[in-house]
């Protein structure tokens, strides 16, 4: 074990170095289907929740990740920062928070994250179904959301609580896990270690992230 940096305060220096690129803010969010099978797709980081180290995740309640985190509640992000060699592997459980949660707490933060989004984002929940047949040729008709109107029902919002990170960092071949637990009062903590960056060495050189 050892007294190194938090990783959110490691991920927190990457989208800061990283913030000139635009995809800096996407990343992999891997889940397990009702099948057995991997299922992943880039979705946008939306922030922590207030001071903690919670990620939050906007999508719509009619895609198939949400009946995959139903069956199985944890899930993966695979986060990789193009410009300073860094990959994030944030495991951990998913809270699927969509309009019909009895808690106003988390509608709450629903419907904060939903005024938090532009206008054009919440116009693709009032979309067709994703995932289905297009039942027409012709283009779907637009519609503009009421900018004052609350979230739509097929609007969700995810929070994934970490428990597992695993940090690579390419540039010099450094590589940490942070494992967290709770202490006899219930609080979470972050144990640390570091481990071999397993042969990234070669692969550094060339820029490739395959580890």
């Amino acid at each position: 074990m050892g007294t190194v940096v938090s990783w959110k305060q490691l991920l927190l220096r990457a989208l800061d170095s990283n913030s000139s690129l635009k995809h800096s803010s996407f990343f992999q969010l891997a889940t397990v289907g009702s099948s057995g099978r991997p299922s992943n797709r880039t979705v946008v980081f939306r922030g922590f929740q207030g001071d903690s180290d919670k990620i939050q995740i906007n999508t719509d309640g009619r895609t198939r990740k949400i009946e995959e985190l139903k069956h199985c509640p944890f899930a993966e992000i695979c986060w990789y920062f193009t410009d300073s060699w860094e990959q994030f592997r944030i495991n951990g459980r998913v809270d699927v928070i969509d309009g019909s949660d009895p808690d106003p707490m988390k509608l709450q933060e629903r419907e904060n994250a939903w005024f938090a989004s532009s206008l054009k984002s919440r116009l693709q929940y009032l979309g067709p179904n994703p995932g289905l047949p297009c039942l027409s040729e012709q283009p779907a008709q637009e519609c503009s959301p009421d900018p004052s109107t609350g979230p739509v029902a097929a609007f969700c919002l995810l929070i994934l609580d970490p428990d597992q990170v695993d940090y690579l960092n390419l540039k010099n071949n450094e590589r940490l896990t942070f494992t967290s637990s709770k202490n006899v009062d219930g609080v979470k903590c972050w144990n640390s270690e570091k481990i071999n960056p397993v042969g990234c060495t070669s692969l550094a050189n060339k820029g490739f992230s395959g580890c």
